[in-house]
């Protein structure tokens, strides 16, 4: 079972790891003091509790995911709506758009992709 609880930067971290894998260790090291301005016992400690988590997975010194970006913020947004909305959808779409004038475009968009995951 994989934990998505996730604060920003693990967030930011796990990010750098789907942009990047297989990254070796080292390497995602010195990508973090690059990008984050994190020092190595920082990467390791994150890089190990997303381990835990079941995000990631650091075999041989080389950092894969076992979790695909697109999953992650698949199951983060199901949970967003689950927690905020009651499990509605339609509530959370409602939410989303109130706040937003939709072009024509992504309104047809929206659209394609109801009709696509339509039951029959």
């Amino acid at each position: 079972m994989v934990d998505f609880e996730l604060g920003a930067a693990q967030e930011r971290f796990a990010d750098l790891v789907w942009a990047n894998e297989p990254i070796a260790s080292g390497a995602l090291v010195k990508l973090c003091e690059k990008e984050l301005y994190w020092k190595k016992p920082t990467t390791y400690t994150v890089l190990r509790k997303l381990c835990e988590k079941g995000l990631l997975q650091n075999q041989n010194g080389t950092v894969t995911s076992l979790v695909s970006r697109e999953e992650f913020y698949a199951a983060k947004s199901e949970q967003v709506v689950k927690e905020s909305y009651r499990g509605s959808l339609p509530a959370f779409v409602a939410a989303f758009v109130s706040h937003k004038d939709l072009t024509a475009q992504e309104a047809d968009e929206i659209q394609k992709m109801i009709d696509g995951f339509k039951e029959t």
